[in-house]
Parts: C-alpha cells; structure tokens; sequence
C-alpha cells in the first residue's frame, strides 16, 4: 500500500542524477509540488512520467530535496536503527570501532552513509549530533534512540549541536536552535585518545563537533616525519598535530592559532601527553610566518576553509596560494610542509595548481611527497563525489 505522502514532481529530463543515485534534488529541476509541504518534511520525488524515484527531507534553498532512500520506506525508529546499524558495521570492519588505542571517530557522514544532512562523532561514550537539515533535525529524538539500541552501554549520552550547522532563513541570520542533550546526562569536557594520544574535547563550546576527527590519518602521518625536527603547526586549533609530533620526538614545537580559547585547550593537550618541548602562540598565522626565515624543517598548514561558496573561490584561492608561498619560501632547505584545505569548492586539481604556483612565487623547487585526504570513517559514496572534501598534499622544499 502506498505511503500517504506528498509528491515532488521533476521536470522532464531532471531525473537522470537520481536515477544514478545521486542524493540530491536541486530546486531548479522540480516541476510542481503535489501536496501540502512544510520544511523538514519527507516527501516522495517522482519523474515528469509519474515514475517513483526516492523519499527525502525537503527544505528551502538550492538543495531542494536530500535523499535519503531510493526506495519508499517510512523513516520510523526501525529505518534509523537499521541505516545506523549498517554504518556501525562498516566502522567496526574497517577497525576504526572497538579500537583499544582510539576511541574517537566519525560515526555517521551525511551522504556517505545515506544519512544526507546528518554527521555524528563518536567521542568515547558521547555521540555529537549535528543536523544539516531541518529533516534531521526534527528526527534527532527519534536518531538518538535508535544509536542508544544500536551502540547499547558504549553510548551514555547524545548531544544536539545543531545550531551553529543548521539552515538558515532567507535573511541570512541563524535560527535560534537551542544545543542540548537529547539523551543522558551532561557530560563537560570529555577526554579521548587517538592512536594512543590523549586529548580534552570541548563538544559543547568547541569548533564543530568539538574536534577535527576528519586529520586522525594525517596526524599520524606527521608523527612519521616529525623526529628531530623543529615543527610549526598554525591554525592548530586544540594542538592535534602538534601533540603528535611532539611525542614523535620533535626536537621543537611551536603552536600558532589566533584563538586564546583554542591555545588555552592546546596547552592541556599538551600537559595531557606530558609534552614539555612546546611553545604556543597567540597570533595571525600570517603575521607569524613572516620573520620565521629557516627556523622550521616541518611546517603543517591546516587553515579553516577559506570559501564555503562558489562565490568565494577566487579568493579563497589567493588566500591559499598567499599563505602557502610564505610557507615554502621560509621553511629550511630539505623542510617537509603539511598543507590542506578544507574548502568544498577548491577541488583537488585546483588546490594542486594553487600550491605549485605558490612554489613559483616562492622561487623553491618543491617535490610532491604525499597526496593527503580524509579518513575512511569519512567515506565517500560512489554515487555523490562532493563527500570528498579534505585534500592536502605533503611536500619536500629543496
């Protein structure tokens, strides 16, 4: 029997991307709405032909309709459990779950796992539950039970932080959507280890999630560089790199970040691991790059995105080529630079080009060591490349 649903009707010839799987239905392709439709609800997409496609959240703005099912389905307690069950399984086969030296990792990715407009991080009992879409989020009461029968005693509490993610309205100011607990008690300031190393997260005040869970693979590859070596770690954040390189056997390391909120839980972080050959900086990483001529053989440059819209490429673009010439032209002779962005609009090719003009600019010859990207509890489906976002490239200046 039919689901009593409202039907999203696309233009002829518009049905082709879902036909391939793509998750996303862009305001543009539909035809006519059959049925009364508010935000967040679940609709039906169907051809110009009247042919069913998938079932998804509906929503104003660009992405019409995020699908979250090819077939019809009600997303009840049962739909969650299973689509959270499948995505536990796939961590637990990729060693990534039940991990005695890391207790912390991405749970669920939006489209990656079939969940478009959902993320969850894992953090050692505490799952971080950010809603990109008003679907979602009307459902996370519903997604938070299902991950506690899923998970069981490995999860004591859910913590909505939806509101800093979440739409916003045609204004352009955010919603007011209150973070909270949705289920179990508050827990402050959690600890975690990754790869053996210890960390403070802040969930509740931090950036994101409360911790950049997508460079754990990066991370451990700058242990591997990082002995003996004066290392500059800048946009640092909460010190991730820099607690790895430390305990790799850096000879030095230097923590920059604009934030004195940020250094503040780098310093713990670093008395954490008991680190003591450490510096922190409460500075531009711009202003502090510039009179730092051949002080560093290891330099890791992991700014915030500088564009989250088309719009912005171009300077987000001389951002990063401004920022990584600076980088190449300081760094010792034989140094090894880290360099990423988390931009979704600098592609992989781009990003690739900008860095090689910025080795022109910079007059050093520069040979590529490593092509860097997300960890596999971030995966990409098949079906939606745009799930890869994170590229970087390890570098060796002459």
């Amino acid at each position: 029997m039919a689901l009593e649903r409202s039907k999203i009707i696309l233009s002829s010839g518009k049905d082709q991307s879902l036909r391939r799987f793509h998750p996303w239905v862009f305001s543009g392709a539909i035809k006519k709405i059959k049925g009364p439709v508010m935000e967040g609800d679940v609709v039906d997409v169907y051809s110009n032909q009247d042919e069913y496609l998938g079932t998804g959240h509906i929503q104003d703005g660009t992405i019409a309709v995020r699908v979250f099912s090819f077939e019809q389905v009600n997303p009840d307690i049962e739909f969650w459990k299973e689509k959270i069950r499948k995505a536990f399984v796939y961590r637990k086969n990729i060693g990534i779950a039940d991990n005695a030296t890391t207790n912390v990792y991405r749970l669920l990715y939006a489209e990656g796992d079939g969940l478009p407009g959902l993320i969850v991080d894992f953090y050692n009992g505490v799952a971080v539950l950010q809603a990109h879409s008003i679907g979602m989020h009307v459902q996370r009461i519903e997604i938070a039970k299902a991950l506690k029968e899923v998970m069981g005693d490995q999860l004591k509490a859910v913590y909505d932080k939806s509101s800093e993610a979440l739409y916003r309205n045609k204004e352009g100011a955010g919603l007011e959507i209150p973070n909270s607990y949705i289920l179990g008690e508050p827990q402050g300031i959690g600890e975690v280890i990754e790869n053996g190393n210890r960390f403070y997260v802040d969930w509740e005040n931090g950036q994101k999630t409360g911790f950049f869970v997508d460079q754990r693979d990066n991370r451990a590859l700058v242990a591997k560089y990082a002995k003996d070596k004066s290392v500059c770690n800048t946009f640092c954040y909460t010190g991730g790199f820099s607690v790895y390189a430390a305990l790799a056997g850096a000879k030095e390391v230097h923590s920059v970040d604009s934030s004195k909120k940020a250094m503040a839980l780098t310093d713990q972080n670093i008395d954490l691991n008991g680190i003591k050959n450490h510096t922190s900086f409460v500075m531009d990483t711009f202003d502090f790059l510039k009179d730092k001529d051949n002080q560093y053989d290891l330099i890791i440059l992991d700014p915030p995105a500088f564009a989250k819209h088309m719009s912005a490429k171009h300077n987000a673009v001389m951002g990063y080529k401004r920022l990584n010439a600076e980088a190449i032209r300081i760094i010792k002779p034989g140094g090894i630079l880290f360099t990423f962005s988390c931009s979704q609009v600098v592609d992989r090719r781009l990003f690739f080009d900008t860095i090689m003009s910025a080795a022109i600019v910079a007059k050093r010859n520069v040979r590529v060591i490593h092509h860097m990207t997300q960890p596999a509890d971030h995966p990409v489906n098949i079906f939606h490349p745009e799930g890869e976002y994170l590229k970087g490239l390890v570098v060796y200046v002459e």
